[in-house]
């Protein structure tokens, strides 16, 4: 019987079990529950590896879990609230207790609040949220993560930035400053582990339609429909197979930084909308 652990719970699947090898690549995914992070946890495992997944929507969660373990791989899955410094910390040694080592972690946990201008704007929670989560949460999870990889002289980190990240654009400045943040991160991260064998990525999407407006608009489905309206973008399974690329490459070939925009986005705010 295989199972899938979810927290202190372990859901019994009927099914073969599964011998777990060392050689078998352990990745660790956090907003896995929904969007890009739930396409590469599933495609992972579809594709043999192992998956530690984290977000804060337990229930999705589970069913996330549920999905990545019928490809045969061990699953380990926990609420995580990369904002919190005692969850995470907890997530990662219950990770590493489990696994014993983690391959690849995935800093996909991000998001973007509202599209109001700087001088407009009377809440700052809202500032605050993107960047405990976008920059302070990709930040302690690395920390958490990479003294393991560093011991084991193996690993791979992909930071989910944006194109927002390479071109600021009105009434959005904190989210951009996060993802430009996540640039200079990934590349001075890059370098303080020149001389070891971890590989640091990050991957910039453009417009891809996730529930990352429905979030940025607190809800408000006509208003995130109206961003991808007449357009063609790119989904949570175009993203999620070009991080099984970079991935996948022979150990020495690191892939530094990777743009993708649909062909009807040309920058941030140009997109072509078919009549």
């Amino acid at each position: 019987m295989a199972t899938v652990h979810f927290k202190d719970k372990a859901f019994t699947q009927g099914m073969t079990s599964l011998t777990i090898t060392k050689q078998k690549r352990t990745a660790l995914i956090t907003g896995a529950s929904s969007g890009i992070g739930r396409a590469t946890a599933l495609l992972l495992a579809e594709n043999g590896f192992n998956v530690i997944l984290g977000a804060r929507r337990k229930e999705a969660l589970e069913d996330v879990a549920k999905k990545a373990q019928t490809f045969g791989s061990d699953v380990l899955a926990a609420t995580l609230d990369v904002r919190n410094k005692d969850n995470a910390t907890e997530f990662v040694q219950n990770a590493l207790d489990h696994f014993q080592h983690i391959d690849v972690l995935i800093n996909n946990a991000g998001l973007a609040r509202g599209l109001t201008k700087v001088a407009d704007q009377q809440n700052e929670e809202e500032w605050q949220d993107m960047v405990d989560t976008n920059i302070m949460g990709l930040m302690r999870m690395t920390r958490l993560v990479l003294p393991s990889m560093i011991e084991q002289n193996y690993g791979h980190i992909v930071n989910l930035g944006s194109t927002a990240g390479h071109e600021a654009y009105a009434g959005s400045s904190v989210y951009c400053a996060t993802k430009f943040g996540v640039q200079a991160i990934t590349t001075a991260l890059r370098q303080e582990l020149l001389g070891h064998a971890i590989r640091v990525t990050s991957v910039d999407p453009g417009m891809v339609e996730t529930e990352f407006s429905m979030v940025r608009f607190s809800g408000d489905k006509d208003r995130a429909d109206s961003v991808y309206a007449g357009t063609t973008p790119l989904t949570a399974n175009d993203i999620a197979d070009i991080i099984l690329f970079a991935v996948t490459r022979k150990n020495h070939v690191n892939l530094d930084d990777i743009i993708v925009r649909p062909v009807d986005q040309a920058s941030g705010g140009l997109v072509y909308r078919h009549s």
